[in-house]
């Protein structure tokens, strides 16, 4: 936007300073100005979130072991969710109950490339996973850590992941709440200290990062409150603190 109001600035300067051309005055500047305006469209914030973030998002599945069904065809368990390169390595934060149990664990990257991966880290008590890709993109890009100590209600919002494996696909919102606790459906865990928001989240978006307005990572999606036992999103979700987080990959980011 600026780069393109400086041109049109320029073009009408170098117009003025040719032999009998008008003197360009306040009044043709602000013409341009708003002209230009009216005409260029904005990408909206949430756009700019997504274009931010989305090199470093990773399709995160986990196959179990292989059984055969009546016809002899064989079929493995399979979790779909989501994860968020944060070294140019190839570590990739994830929750853990998508991968926990999995034979394979298998992975997408923005670009199409496909590879394995090893759980090199856990951190159980935030249901966070840390895996190692064994193969990366020639130029894989680690998503940028914002530190959430600044944080507040009201603050925007994006969720990028696969959500029921559709995507990757983008929900926008806001932070409803910190410090949250959540209960997990089968009342065996409780993970406190958690960012609450209400981008819409899904199974599938489990691992992905939520992300501020500028793309940077402040949080890993990681549950949804279900209270009539459904699996889709009703308004709260829950993400692990990215200070958390990198801390279970062994980063100290902040």
């Amino acid at each position: 936007m600026v780069g393109l109001l400086a041109l049109l600035l320029a073009i009408s300067l170098f117009s003025s300073m040719q032999p009998g051309a008008r003197k360009l005055t306040q009044k043709d500047i602000n013409a341009a100005v708003l002209k230009t305006l009216e005409t260029t469209v904005l990408p909206s914030p949430a756009v700019k979130a997504y274009e931010a973030i989305i090199p470093s998002v990773v399709r995160v599945t986990g196959l179990g072991k292989p059984t055969k069904d009546k016809d002899g065809d064989e079929h493995a368990d399979r979790s779909v969710g989501t994860g968020v390169v944060i070294t140019d390595k190839g570590t990739i934060l994830t929750n853990l109950h998508v991968v926990q149990g999995a034979q394979t664990i298998k992975l997408t990257f923005a670009d199409g490339l496909e590879s394995t991966a090893s759980i090199t880290g856990v951190q159980p008590e935030n249901d966070l996973a840390v895996l190692q890709a064994h193969k990366i993109p020639d130029d894989l890009m680690a998503a940028t850590l914002r530190s959430t100590s600044d944080l507040a209600p009201g603050d925007g919002v994006v969720a990028v992941g696969y959500p029921f494996g559709i995507g990757p696909s983008a929900s926008s919102g806001i932070i409803s709440g910190l410090k949250r606790s959540f209960r997990s459906p089968d009342g065996q865990q409780v993970i406190t200290n958690l960012i609450q928001f209400d981008a819409a989240a899904n199974p599938g978006n489990s691992g992905g990062p939520l992300v501020t307005m500028e793309g940077e990572v402040i949080g890993i999606v990681t549950a949804i409150y279900n209270p009539n036992g459904q699996r889709s999103f009703v308004g709260i979700g829950f993400a692990v603190p990215i200070e958390n987080a990198a801390s279970a990959a062994g980063m100290t980011p902040f």
